[in-house]
């Protein structure tokens, strides 16, 4: 009888950590040292973080992309330094956007992609890790050291500029996806300034404008790599207030978001 006791408290316990393995929430971490730049808010005079930041509710901001992870189970925090062995364990997602240039950064001084870093991150995807990489078009954003870590997985940031829109002619800036992608359903993007993306295996083309790749997945030992040209799902469009509605960036940017969660769960 005690050897019966002591199996199903052994069960038990490995029944729980199974249930609460299952319940945690998919960790979205978004770098902050990298993309770098800081302004002075207005009211309390204080710098403050802002572009391409969960907590920015402006229309360069990710606060409603960060609210689409959330909904869908996901847990959002923020890395302000290279991303070491140990803070890359608390990630399941890591997203680099728009990295910068000197003149953006604050101080002048950006902090570029580094060998450290590559190698890092590398490892970690191999692992299983699910890896974002979001560029700018040309006079944008870094390329030089950003495409020394895009490029371990068959990606390379062109540094150029289409789709480029003049003023309200959103038409300029649509990506028309077919139906078939991988990520997306059938449906009408809009992506203006896209820096293009060449690959080589193991990656591949996902979306075209202007009949130029700007999109590319890569799948590398149990881990995943996106890449487009374009910080394409901020709050300017996706909170359906600019863009005709035509234009389908909410539901998108909801897809894709389901896309990468998914590559976590199917780890």
């Amino acid at each position: 009888m005690t050897k019966n006791i002591i199996k199903l408290i052994v069960l038990g316990t490995v029944l729980t950590a199974g249930f609460a393995n299952a319940q945690q929430k998919p960790k979205v971490v978004l770098d902050n040292f990298f993309n770098n730049e800081k302004r002075e808010n207005k009211e309390t005079k204080a710098l403050e973080s802002w572009h391409y930041t969960w907590n920015d509710t402006t229309n360069g901001g990710f606060s409603l992309l960060g609210e689409i992870f959330q909904k869908q189970g996901a847990e959002i925090s923020t890395l302000t330094t290279a991303p070491s062995k140990n803070d890359l364990k608390n990630a399941n997602i890591y997203i680099i956007v728009d990295a910068d240039i000197n003149k953006e950064a604050y101080g002048g001084k950006a902090n570029f992609v580094d060998s450290k870093s590559i190698k890092n991150l590398v490892k970690w995807v191999e692992n299983g890790g699910v890896l974002v990489l979001l560029s700018n078009d040309k006079g944008n954003s870094e390329f030089e050291n950003f495409n020394k870590l895009a490029n371990k997985f068959g990606i390379h940031f062109n540094e150029d500029s289409y789709n480029r829109v003049q003023k309200r002619e959103f038409e300029q800036g649509k990506v028309m996806v077919p139906a078939g992608n991988e990520i997306f359903s059938e449906q009408k993007l809009y992506m203006k300034e896209v820096a293009t993306i060449s690959v080589k295996s193991p990656a591949k083309e996902l979306l075209s404008a202007e009949g130029k790749n700007i999109a590319a997945i890569a799948k590398i030992g149990k881990g995943t790599v996106f890449a487009l040209g374009d910080p394409w799902c901020y709050n300017e469009y996706i909170d359906g207030k600019k863009l005709p509605s035509d234009f389908t960036n909410y539901q998108g940017t909801e897809e894709w978001v389901k896309w990468l969660l998914k590559q976590v769960s199917t780890k």
